[in-house]
């Protein structure tokens, strides 16, 4: 009876604070002894309510529990710590893109201005005029066929330079799994929907979770900032993109990177788009571009229990307070991540609010996950045609590991579309490339795919140290990165 009572206190801490809620979310972990009263915690908060407010509870894992619409003091978080149902309690932090697409003061001054007219065709398409508002059906598998060259290979400077051709030829035909935990995936593309990992154990479309992961019909993946089985890729519309930012198609150009088929004959070529390398598509980031720490963890999660090998996370946060709680419950995810042995390749950030790279080493808003201290991760810079590091680039020769293509960037874009270019008005002199350290990421994570499809056999830690023993070593890049030098993919492969 005792130990119920201390249950129930739980919930009377924060529902006795609701009512003048913020809508403050927490993660909280369950102790030991949490776990095994589970059933009555979560009933606990989620039934009480005072003067009408109640506290929404979710399970994000096994161990963590998420409680939104409370408002906490400093003494209840303390309160809270103290009971022995709980190890932890940590805001639920936001996570965001790491690229911002949107105008600059004085472009946003310049279209403000306007009376654009979407139906004018003035717009080069790469991003549609309007919000995708409704998810597609997921398609049927399809059998990938290879009938020809990619003929808008020739747009793809970074895939040239990392001299893919040749590197094809070292590949292997063991089957590599890649999450791309993003924004979703435009798993309808022609040049994605072949290279789709397909879960197995679900029967598609039958709503039943016949594999029993409490996921019905992700047959695909999943969508965790929407909660369904359609991780697709949403975007806001040209108009919100330019004057507040959001997403212009972030997922699917970093799909297109990791593993746009190659030899079909269509639009371009990824770095892993061969064999049996397969995408996973995981969303937790929305249409404006926003998701939470209780989605990352989950995507986190998924992917690990459903066979990702390598996790392209081309997101994060630009610092952490040391006055709050660190955010434990990614810290965890990404242990998780290393006790399986999965790459977690993280974008080293792309600087301040004004678009200008810094040292992660030394920064107090040091990029996070990327500069984590956990080996697991491989952190990645951004650098232009020229083997110049990408002016909003971090850099932090002990927290960023190696630098990939990343200045104007021609991936897959949503609608089936491909683009190096967001926004282009010629007439207001605006145009906005795909660039950052979100677009080397993925180059990153497809040669790390690469690379196990020809040594199965070896660790994470042999695939992440051959990665950096063969970068090609770049003035620009000394003492700014590990590694000192930039993917050579190539080179990568001949070991």
């Amino acid at each position: 009876m005792k130990r119920f009572v201390s249950i129930l206190a739980i919930a009377f801490a924060i529902a006795a604070n609701a009512a003048n809620a913020d809508d403050t979310d927490y993660l909280i972990k369950l102790s030991s002894i949490g776990l095994k009263n589970k059933a009555q915690v979560l009933q606990s908060f989620s039934v009480f309510a005072e003067n009408g407010v109640s506290v929404k509870v979710s399970e994000v894992t096994q161990e963590w529990i998420e409680v939104k619409n409370v408002d906490l003091s400093k003494k209840q978080i303390q309160d809270l710590q103290k009971n022995k149902n709980i190890s932890y309690i940590q805001p639920n932090y936001k996570i965001h893109l790491i690229n911002n697409f949107k105008g600059t003061k004085q472009q946003i001054a310049k279209i403000k201005k306007l009376q654009w007219d979407f139906s004018n065709g003035s717009l080069d398409g790469s991003v549609d005029p309007t919000s995708i508002l409704d998810n597609p059906d997921i398609p049927e598998p399809v059998v990938p066929q290879f009938v020809g060259a990619d003929p808008l290979t020739i747009n793809q400077w970074g895939m040239i330079d990392n001299g893919l051709g040749t590197a094809w030829a070292q590949a292997g035909m063991a089957p590599v799994v890649v999450a791309v935990i993003d924004t979703g995936v435009d798993y309808t593309h022609e040049d994605l929907v072949e290279m789709l990992w397909r879960n197995p154990f679900e029967i598609p479309n039958n709503n039943i979770d016949d594999d029993g992961n409490g996921f019905i019909d992700d047959t695909i993946g999943w969508d965790f900032a929407s909660n369904d089985n359609k991780p697709y890729d949403l975007t806001v519309d040209m108009m919100q993109l330019m004057l507040g930012g959001g997403n212009p198609g972030h997922g699917t150009h970093c799909a297109g990177n990791v593993g746009a088929r190659a030899g079909n004959g269509r639009g371009i070529a990824g770095v892993a788009g061969i064999n049996n390398i397969r995408i996973m598509p995981l969303r937790f980031l929305t249409e404006r571009g926003d998701g939470t720490t209780a989605g990352a963890v989950q995507a986190i999660h998924y992917a690990l229990n459903n066979g990702a090998h390598v996790l392209s996370n081309s997101w994060g946060s630009s610092g952490e307070n040391p006055n709050d709680p660190q955010n434990f419950a990614l810290r965890e995810a990404i242990a998780l991540s290393q006790a399986k042995g999965s790459l977690f390749i993280a974008a080293a950030g792309n600087g301040d609010e004004n678009g200008v790279g810094y040292d992660n080493d030394t920064s107090p808003v040091a990029n996070f996950p990327a500069s984590y201290p956990d080996d697991i991760i491989v952190s990645v810079a951004a650098i232009d045609q020229n083997n110049n590091l990408g002016s909003f680039s971090n850099w932090g020769v002990n927290t960023v590991d190696i630098a990939a293509p990343g200045v104007k960037i021609y991936s897959t874009v949503p609608l089936g579309r491909y683009s190096d270019t967001v926004i282009d008005i010629p007439e207001q002199q605006l145009q906005v490339t795909w660039d950052g350290t979100s677009m080397a990421t993925p180059f990153v994570a497809g040669a790390a795919a690469l690379y196990w499809s020809k040594h199965p056999e070896v660790t994470w830690k042999q695939v992440k140290d051959v990665l950096l023993w063969t970068a090609t070593p770049l003035d620009s890049l000394a003492g700014k990165v590990l590694s000192g030098g930039k993917l050579n993919v190539d080179h990568y492969m001949t070991y």
